[in-house]
């Protein structure tokens, strides 16, 4: 008599863990042409390659999504939203950004091409407020505001109330935004920082031509490449 076969188990599931994710949007994606489409996804690699170099590797996940990026950064919320800051300064020459800041929990998952990716509500919601959000707009959760409140109390302040809005599965979320007063001082601070995605952007546009499947990944290339004088930047207008 044969023996029973045992019952096939499925790969145990990745704990949570709780975590910032900014979420970059890029607006209007699915309507635009596919050479345009492949132009701003290369040049959202390079801004994202960019302001990421400040966080380290060990704190962050970078992860493409259908219609823009979402970075996972673990510790700070802080960092989250200096990055949002930053790659939105490249809606000036010609990226049109939105951004969704959220803190809720991702897991590890398979990634489409092999590696590992992350999945969750956390980067679901921030998908969505990045979806409510204008051009050159930061919108942030109120479970992001309550982890900056928690992680650098008094911070918070700077995200002022921006409404209540629904999602197509009629979820409300509380949101805030960037107050004007602190969005300026801001501005003025990454002045600089333009300059530097400026440059990042056109190279973005040449890799979209001249890129094989042979080669570095895209994004590991641009941050290896302008990391260094990405943390110097960040050293000088920090001060």
């Amino acid at each position: 008599m044969p023996a029973a076969k045992s019952p096939s188990k499925s790969p145990p599931k990745s704990p949570s863990i709780y975590a910032s994710v900014a979420f970059l949007k890029i607006q209007d994606f699915a309507r635009r042409p596919a050479t345009e489409q492949a132009r701003l996804r290369a040049q959202l690699h390079a801004v994202v390659a960019v302001t990421a170099a400040e966080i380290p590797p060990a704190g962050r996940v970078m992860l493409e999504a259908a219609d823009g990026a979402a970075i996972v950064v673990h510790d700070d919320p802080r960092a989250a939203l200096r990055l949002a800051e930053r790659a939105l300064t490249a809606v000036a020459v010609g990226l049109p950004l939105s951004a969704g800041l959220n803190y809720g929990a991702v897991q590890l998952a398979a990634g489409r091409k092999g590696g590992d990716g992350m999945t969750g509500d956390g980067i679901a919601v921030a998908a969505s407020v990045a979806a409510f959000a204008g051009a050159s707009r930061i919108l942030a959760s109120r479970t992001f505001r309550d982890a900056m409140a928690e992680a650098a109390p008094g911070r918070e302040a700077a995200l002022a109330p921006a409404g209540t809005f629904n999602d197509p599965g009629l979820r409300a979320h509380e949101l805030f935004t960037p107050n004007a007063r602190s969005a300026g001082l801001r501005r003025r601070r990454y002045t600089a920082i333009a300059i530097v995605l400026a440059v990042a952007l056109i190279g973005g546009g040449i890799a979209v031509r001249s890129a094989t499947p042979s080669q570095q990944p895209f994004m590991d290339a641009v941050l290896e490449r302008t990391e260094p004088y990405w943390r110097e930047l960040v050293q000088r207008v920090n001060h």
